[in-house]
């Protein structure tokens, strides 16, 4: 996967900063957050077609929404909710892997979506893994 600039992001722990070269182990926050950057670059630089508006549009939501939604997951108010809310991170992000597939197509760089459908991949798998080993009771 690209790696994206060097930005940094408020910690919400404490109000620090860090930065993306120092990233805790397992956190999916950031790396669902990275990975809805790296979509937006990669639909920055397709051709600006007008056949491509809609597919960039849908390309962009779930990947963007995955880490909305698991940011909302983290806040969950019961044990339901979370697996509600990692149930709707399965989703979009699996929706992703359609809209990468679909992309490569007007994508000089097939590599860069081949990486992005392969990240896709990987957290559809964590989130599948995490909603499974969740059990409502």
């Amino acid at each position: 996967m690209k790696t994206t600039p060097k930005t940094r992001r408020p910690n919400a722990d404490d109000g620090a900063c860090f930065s993306f070269n120092e990233p805790r182990a397992y956190d999916l926050e950031e790396r669902t957050a990275r990975f809805g950057e790296s979509v937006i670059e990669s639909c920055l630089k397709l051709p600006d077609a007008a056949v491509l508006h809609p597919l960039i549009s849908q390309f962009v939501r779930p990947a963007t929404s995955t880490g909305a939604n698991y940011c909302a997951a983290n806040d969950a108010e019961s044990k339901k909710d979370f697996r509600h809310k990692i149930a709707l991170c399965r989703k979009e992000v699996h929706e992703t892997k359609y809209w990468c597939m679909l992309a490569k197509v007007a994508d000089d760089e097939r590599d860069t979506t081949r990486a992005l459908w392969t990240e896709a991949r990987e957290l559809n798998l964590i989130f599948s893994a995490i909603f499974r080993k969740t059990k409502t009771d």
